[in-house]
């Protein structure tokens, strides 16, 4: 079974979580914010998407950023990740053997067909 990363109040990830339902796909939902992340969770995702995958540059902690810290976040996305889960792009779904990060059309097409 697929596992969804994300944060419950975000648009995006409560719209896939929705599509998994409508499809009658099963999905595990992991809440970032109740439930932290482990550094081996951060690593097995960089194991398949790289850093500029997987860091929101256009999201709100994104912006309130220094330049140092988007330097030393694009440097060590994990560590960064671990410090602030808001950090990443949403949804994360991994099953174990591949990652996808967003929810546009290829991601719906890999998940839901």
């Amino acid at each position: 079974m697929p596992k969804l990363y994300g944060i419950k109040n975000c648009d995006t990830v409560r719209k896939a979580l929705k599509a998994f339902e409508a499809a009658g796909k099963p999905v595990e939902f992991v809440d970032v914010r109740a439930q932290a992340l482990t550094e081996e969770t951060v690593q097995s995702w960089l194991a398949y998407v790289d850093a500029e995958t997987l860091i929101n540059t256009r999201g709100t902690t994104w912006r309130k950023m220094d330049e140092v810290s988007r330097g030393a976040a694009m440097a060590g996305p994990a560590s960064a990740i671990l410090k602030e889960p808001s950090l990443f792009k949403r949804p994360v779904i991994t099953d174990g053997e591949s990652v996808t990060v967003g929810w546009k059309a290829a991601e719906q097409a890999r998940w839901l067909e």
